[in-house]
């Protein structure tokens, strides 16, 4: 059932004594935390280890078969469900950036490309390696539940392990990329883009913050995703309003309201003429495709 607003949970959701990092197995979270069936942001990073299972799961309007083996990364403030029907095999880790970074530097998270927002979210994954990880993933959980006085800072080198192999195994950037202050300049761009879509929307205001001309921003984006910098400010806003027309009973006029436009006709103007119908047309074509389903 779909609902007014859409709720957010922070990693303490799971342990209200745990804030940052989290592990259990995917059968545990299936029997003991029934709020992860029902559409939610979840305000930390998941990696879903999912090595055998029977069922879907949802980010944002993209449905997600659940069999394995195949790892999938849901990012902050994704809209989430999963559910599984039986056969729930599998590891889930939870962590917020904050952990990661009270050892590594700030936006070293954003250098895992697979947790950058515009890449792709599921990886297929072999049986040996399923099985490598599956007897890492094993020890990680050890260490999470001995609560011993260093155990943050293993599970912390743990994660910095997971997400290395994850990036290694499915994603490589060249050194040079990677290192470059232009790229660090983008990465800067779309983290600003992720915390002020909804109150600003002009290019010239994010070059102004990164300190750079709005013309070397555009080239930064065409060379780093092919588009202009107003391209992906717009994508976000399209894709938070997506969000809300499929996930809640929220009215145009109040999602309009909800992504900083100052009227519906605007809005409406705004998301046909970026993706060929309106709001309301959108809506019912996904509950359409949701009731065929």
């Amino acid at each position: 059932m779909k609902r007014e607003t859409i709720s957010v949970y922070p990693l303490s959701v799971f342990n209200a004594h745990i804030s940052d990092f989290w592990i259990g197995t995917l059968s545990s979270v299936v029997e003991h935390y029934p709020f992860i069936e029902c559409p939610h942001r979840p305000s930390y990073y998941m990696l879903i280890y999912i090595w055998k299972a029977v069922g879907e799961l949802t980010i944002d309007n993209e449905r997600i078969l659940l069999d394995g083996p195949k790892v999938v990364c849901v990012r902050p403030n994704a809209v989430f469900s999963m559910r599984i029907v039986s056969q729930a095999a599998g590891y889930v880790v939870c962590f917020n950036d904050s952990f990661f970074s009270l050892r590594y530097n700030n936006n070293v998270l954003y250098r895992f490309q697979f947790l950058v927002q515009r890449t792709a979210s599921v990886f297929r994954v072999s049986a040996e390696k399923a099985g490598t990880w599956d007897y890492f993933l094993n020890q990680v959980i050890d260490e999470f539940t001995a609560e011993m006085e260093s155990s943050e800072d293993l599970l912390r080198s743990f994660l910095n392990i997971l997400l290395h192999q994850l990036d290694r195994s499915f994603y490589r950037l060249s050194g040079k990329e990677e290192k470059s202050i232009k790229h660090a300049k983008m990465i800067r761009f779309e983290q600003l883009v992720e915390q002020y879509f909804v109150v600003h929307r002009n290019p010239s205001f994010y070059s102004e913050q990164l300190h750079i001309t709005t013309n070397y921003l555009n080239k930064l984006c065409h060379e780093y995703c092919h588009t202009t910098s107003g391209n992906l400010i717009r994508a976000r806003t399209i894709k938070e309003a997506q969000r809300l027309l499929h996930h809640t009973q929220l009215s145009v006029a109040e999602i309009a309201y909800e992504i900083g436009f100052e009227s519906a006709s605007y809005f409406n103007t705004f998301y046909k003429k970026e993706t060929g119908v309106t709001p309301e047309n959108f809506r019912k074509i996904k509950l359409s495709k949701h009731e065929k389903y």
